[in-house]
């Protein structure tokens, strides 16, 4: 698949920049790891430890980047980790690596392409 047709340079740099960032660096992961049902920010600020108005902030910027959908259910808020933008993401920075060829995760801090 051709992920620059997907993600540009700018997309990759505002998400790149986005999860520059300790705290917003968790608060993704933790989005990735609840899944499609996403989380509050109650929660959220609850299992990070952080102040509410922290979060909203780090919320604003990952949404700003396209790595976080927000869907208003009743009176609360849920956030969710946008997979796609995520996977377009990884698919930009590896499309071309290995010179086309088949990419594996090493245990070895050497890369052997």
């Amino acid at each position: 698949m051709l992920y620059h047709r997907i993600m540009n340079e700018d997309q990759a740099v505002s998400a790149l920049s986005a999860l520059a960032h300790t705290q917003r660096l968790r608060v993704f992961r933790a989005l990735v790891i609840a899944g499609p049902e996403g989380l509050t920010p109650s929660v959220l600020a609850d299992q990070l430890d952080v102040a509410r108005n922290t979060l909203s902030f780090h919320l604003k910027e990952l949404a700003h980047a396209g790595l976080v959908s927000i869907e208003q259910q009743g009176r609360n808020l849920i956030y969710r980790a946008e997979y796609g933008h995520m996977n377009g993401l990884i698919g930009y920075l590896t499309e071309h690596c290995c010179q086309g060829g088949v990419c594996e995760v090493s245990e070895s801090p050497n890369c052997n392409c």
